[in-house]
């Protein structure tokens, strides 16, 4: 798959799955079931200590469905190199670091750092990245995105932190090509009692919103 279609993959359903802190030996039935309800795109934050491990198994337990498996919190230069070494399409950092840029695309993979400020999105777009996410834009709100989508209209942007479904549209309709879902998306609860389609009908919940506010 080439770059282009890996960009492709993570944006089709507009919604990214944030998978933080999640039982190791649960995550394939919980990507299963994610993708079930249309969310293609798994993001594994690498605060976790299994997370490598689970790239590495998601990578290969999925390699025949439609998921593209990438990395998240990604601090720096070294750690992105290991996440893809473990099989990461894509790596999300919550920061710019533009090394970490410059590593991603080395190896030919999705390079999506964090950004807030217009200055930051413009600093990350020249460097090389292929999207930005702005983070946390919960506190910000979507009127932000649709003032800075204003002057950079050229920059497709991903939202995360404190996205839900109440708000996932207002995001897609100030300007955001995708969005971000963590704790809004990824029942805990659920995955305690191994009732996984909640999580699949949560998925759906989210892809429908986004979908409709796309059109």
């Amino acid at each position: 798959m080439d770059k282009q279609n890996k960009i492709d993959a993570v944006l089709e359903s507009g919604v990214v799955a944030v998978l933080r802190g999640t039982q190791a030996d649960k995550m394939v039935k919980i990507a299963q079931a994610l993708l079930a309800g249309g969310v293609k795109a798994l993001e594994i934050t690498l605060d976790n200590p299994a997370a490598l491990d689970i790239i590495k198994e998601l990578s290969v337990e999925l390699k025949d469905t439609e998921a593209i498996v990438g990395a998240g919190t990604v601090l720096d230069a070294q750690t992105a190199r290991a996440a893809i070494l473990a099989g990461s399409e894509f790596v999300f950092c919550p920061t710019l670091n533009q090394e970490v840029i410059k590593v991603c695309n080395r190896y030919g993979k999705v390079v999506i750092p964090g950004v807030l400020t217009p200055t930051e999105m413009i600093s990350a777009y020249e460097a090389g990245a292929d999207l930005v996410k702005v983070f946390p834009a919960g506190v910000m709100g979507a009127k932000y995105i649709k003032s800075v989508k204003g002057p950079l209209s050229h920059i497709p942007i991903i939202t995360t932190g404190g996205i839900n479904l109440d708000n996932a549209a207002d995001f897609i309709k100030a300007g955001a090509t995708a969005i971000g879902a963590g704790g809004s998306l990824i029942d805990k609860e659920a995955i305690d009692q191994e009732n996984y389609q909640v999580l699949t009908q949560k998925a759906k919940e989210f892809v429908k919103v986004v979908q409709e506010a796309k059109n």
